[in-house]
């Protein structure tokens, strides 16, 4: 497995940038009273459109060997805010602190855990399917209404979202809420996302994608577990997506 210098270098300032706004975000939190709604989701979008910011300067190879080192690195780095490590450490305190909602307690990595497992175990098979097919760039429709979507709902929901329903969670019984200009967020995102790669479709097939995947992957994250949008997201588009493509 040849894992080229430029692929670490990468990396390397991508994750000391990531610490970095985590621990800025924790700040804001702490001394400064900044919703945790808001940081949470600063932490998102660092996380989604750095590597790609990063890739502009610092190019490297996409491999199988590649993708699966960054699963890798991203449970690492999730693992540094366990209690043991977190307790003991300020830094990491902090950090900690600008993506730990109180609503979410005890259950924070726990969610994040999971979800991002269950997430990269829908994407595999995606993946595959699309590069089979010579298709790959179709995915990034449904990455985009995650990354782009999902992550301005909360905000969005938060500041102009005054209709309300809502939602369960995994491991526990408690009742979350979610807003339907949240959920605006997700449909509005999927459809220009449709719109941008547009020429991977036929006529028809553009068509049935503008009128259901929208407005499925919208019901996905509606209906998913309290933060758990993503894989339901990605499995919901990737289907749907696939039929689209394969049946018309």
């Amino acid at each position: 497995m040849n894992i080229p210098a430029e692929y670490w270098l990468h990396h390397a300032i991508f994750y000391a940038a990531l610490f970095l706004i985590h621990y800025i975000c924790g700040l804001l939190v702490i001394h400064r009273k900044f919703k945790v709604n808001y940081t949470r989701k600063i932490n998102h979008f660092a996380f989604f459109f750095l590597p790609t910011l990063l890739s502009l300067v610092i190019e490297y190879p996409y491999s199988a060997a590649t993708f699966f080192i960054d699963l890798a690195c991203a449970i690492i780095f999730l693992t540094f805010f366990i209690a043991p490590l977190r307790n003991r450490i300020k830094v990491l305190s902090v950090m900690f602190c600008s993506f730990d909602r109180p609503e979410d307690r005890p259950l924070t990595l726990t969610w994040l855990y999971t979800q991002f497992i269950a997430s990269y175990l829908v994407l595999i098979p995606l993946l595959a399917y699309f590069e089979s097919h010579a298709l790959l760039p179709v995915i990034m429709i449904i990455i985009i209404a995650n990354g782009i979507g999902d992550g301005l709902a909360e905000p969005v929901g938060i500041k102009f979202g005054k209709r309300k329903y809502t939602t369960y969670a995994l491991f526990t019984q408690e009742k979350y809420v979610r807003s339907y200009a949240g959920s605006a967020c997700v449909f509005i995102t999927t459809l220009i996302a449709i719109l941008a790669f547009h020429s991977y479709f036929n006529t028809n097939q553009f068509i049935a994608a503008v009128l259901t995947v929208p407005v499925l992957i919208t019901l996905a994250e509606a209906f998913s577990p309290h933060t758990w949008d993503s894989p339901l997201i990605y499995a919901v588009g990737g289907a749907s997506l696939i039929g689209i493509l394969h049946f018309l």
